[in-house]
């Protein structure tokens, strides 16, 4: 980290000496030399060209033509903002065969879709090298996270590179001649400072973890959703889950960022709102944030399912930011501590984006090059560790509202032990005087239970005498019973009744059912079907289903009420009338006394009257109960 400070001040120092010295638009060419380690191509020393229509060959670009075509950058690190076009870049370098160091180039920015590099040999020809993060990561020249290059320093030449860049989001095209040397030493102490920033963020998610688990309070879950998004985003945007993590997945590579900045700003806000109490504290604020989580999580679905190419607009981050950071100094300026320390840190992680949105925006004497880089990075790392001291601070603040109450909770407890203590000696003086009262009266009281016993005793006796006498009423009462009701089914069976009189004997379809059942099956069950005699009930009420073939038999089938629309009872009593009158009663009649239509009373006693008809000679024999003949087909 500090070989990569160092090299961004000197960066910045050589940055600000070329604005006020860029002079013609003649391309500077970098000298190999074994005393410079680095040199980052910066200014007129790359020179650009944009192929908005895609339409240019590398031949067509590296003829004398297309040479006055190429335009110096005009800023310190160029980078591709139309991700339909195409980019161009050129640069030169003199040969030294002389230097006894190695040298390679190589690109910062993992984000690159596609690149290619043509890298000119000694013959005139030039060799193509195909690199970017669309690419499994094993068929890179070097197993590293940034896009690098061996060149051939076999000749005293100046040479031009060439480097063809597409891209669908924006990328700083940071290109550095570097010795193998230096590029392994910095390799391992940026790889070093990775494992140290990453490592942070595994300790911290690791530790609120166990606190979720101990405390149950969901702000430590937040808390760890967002360090993880974090790590997980940073390592999408560095390369290193794509070296590590996905390496043979080049699709999910493409928009595996998008999920993780998506999940950064959700459970920052959702973390925001369990912290600071935002709910409770400030309400509008409260719904603000649900409104921010459900707009970007729709902006987040509509990118994913239509336009994919909207993922690159990182900037829109800032809403999210910025309502959390102004939720903490609201929250602050009402006089909640905690805050203190989440504004700190999201002070830092605010500065980190706003840099970051700037320099996306144009100003480019704002990007010092490496520094610039991996400024975000630092800040994330200064937020996690203060927005940790806003939790401690919070969970310090409710030990000490604990504790209070605690000591409040033990004061109390010593007033109530001593008022405990007076009302029992009060009470004790009390039971000793109702103790008196109740001996006093104890006695009283025993001499009426004497009397009681003996009014009792004469109770239980006459209690006997009514008891033998309700039996034998019960048995007069239900001998009484049965007779009322043979003489009501006779006078049924064998007078002219009405209809109410003979719903008596059959109120309802219920028992209309029952007495069919009764009258159907009384010789035993048959299966119209397979003639099994073994059945279960049915799922109708009293109908039959055959324990064989499971053919279902209702109660009103093979019947004279089978698809009848008339009510059951009605029918039963319809039967009962034609059968009573010899069938001379009319169907008007029928109608007035059931209330049916004459049309339907008229269908149905004729039916009536052909069964009677058909079964005259079993009529004539029948008993007081014949018209049930007349029930079964």
């Amino acid at each position: 980290m500090a070989r990569i400070v160092s090299c961004g001040y000197a960066f910045f120092v050589f940055s600000i000496f070329n604005i006020f010295c860029l002079v013609s638009h003649a391309q500077k060419v970098v000298e190999i030399q074994d005393k410079v380690d680095q040199h980052i191509f910066n200014f007129s020393e790359v020179e650009v060209l944009e192929d908005t229509a895609n339409q240019y060959s590398f031949q067509q670009i590296s003829s004398g033509a297309f040479k006055d075509k190429f335009k110096p950058s005009l800023k310190s690190t160029p980078q591709t903002t139309n991700f339909n076009a195409t980019y161009w870049y050129k640069i030169n370098i003199k040969h030294n065969t002389e230097a006894g160091n190695r040298f390679l180039l190589e690109l910062f920015d993992q984000t690159i879709d596609h690149l290619t590099i043509y890298v000119p040999q000694s013959d005139g020809s030039y060799k193509t090298h195909e690199l970017g993060d669309r690419l499994r990561f094993k068929d890179r020249t070097l197993t590293h996270k940034n896009f690098e290059i061996y060149i051939d320093n076999d000749n005293n030449e100046v040479q031009t590179y060439y480097f063809k860049i597409q891209s669908s989001q924006i990328a700083d095209v940071i290109i550095v001649l570097r010795s193998v040397n230096w590029f392994i030493s910095y390799a391992l102490d940026e790889y070093f400072y990775f494992g140290i920033f990453y490592g942070m963020i595994l300790v911290f998610s690791f530790y609120n973890l166990i606190m979720y688990i101990a405390i149950r309070q969901k702000q430590y879950l937040f808390y760890v959703l967002y360090n993880l998004s974090v790590g997980l985003f940073e390592m999408s945007s560095d390369g290193i889950a794509y070296q590590y993590l996905w390496p043979n997945a080049p699709n999910w590579n493409q928009i595996a960022y998008a999920f993780f900045l998506y999940a950064t700003s959700i459970f920052a806000l959702l973390f925001t709102r369990e912290l600071l109490f935002v709910k409770a504290k400030a309400p509008k604020l409260n719904q603000l944030i649900l409104g921010v989580i459900v707009a970007r999580s729709v902006f987040f679905l509509y990118c994913l399912l239509f336009d994919q190419e909207l993922f690159s607009y990182k900037f829109l981050e800032f809403i999210p930011l910025t309502v959390a950071f102004f939720t903490g100094i609201y929250i602050f300026k009402k006089g909640y501590q905690p805050a203190r320390f989440f504004v700190l840190g999201y002070s830092f992680l605010f500065f980190g984006f706003t840099l970051k949105l700037l320099i996306m925006l144009g100003i480019s004497w704002l990007n010092f090059g490496v520094i610039t880089y991996y400024s975000l990075s630092f800040c994330f790392v200064l937020e996690m560790i203060f927005l940790s001291f806003a939790i401690g601070d919070k969970v310090r603040i409710l030990k000490k509202k604990k504790d209070k109450a605690q000591r409040q909770m033990i004061q109390q407890m010593s007033v109530n032990a001593k008022l405990k203590d007076k009302l029992n000696q009060e009470l004790e003086e009390q039971v000793q005087e109702r103790t008196k009262e109740v001996f006093n009266k104890s006695m009283i009281i025993e001499a009426q239970n004497e009397e009681l016993l003996k009014a009792n005793e004469q109770l239980k006796q006459q209690a006997e005498e009514i008891s033998r006498m309700n039996v034998l009423l019960e048995q007069d009462n239900q001998e009484l019973q049965t007779n009322v009701e043979k003489i009501s089914r006779d006078r049924v069976m064998s007078a002219d009744v009405d209809f109410e009189e003979f719903s008596k004997i059959y109120p309802d379809k219920e028992s209309c059912d029952s007495f069919l059942a009764e009258l159907k099956w009384k010789t035993g069950y048959t299966c119209k079907k397979c003639k099994n005699d073994h059945f279960y009930a049915g799922h109708a009420p009293y109908s039959r289903r055959c324990s064989k073939c499971d053919y279902e038999e209702s109660v009103t089938s093979y019947t004279i009420f089978h698809n009848t629309r008339i009510p059951i009872n009605k029918a039963f009593y319809m039967i009962f009338l034609i059968y009573s009158t010899k069938g001379k009663i009319s169907s008007h009649k029928l109608s007035e006394l059931l209330n049916i239509r004459q049309s339907t009373c008229w269908t149905y006693g004729t039916r009536i009257k052909a069964v009677m008809e058909e079964r005259k000679s079993a009529l004539k024999k029948a008993n007081k109960n014949g018209w049930s003949l007349l029930v079964l087909d």
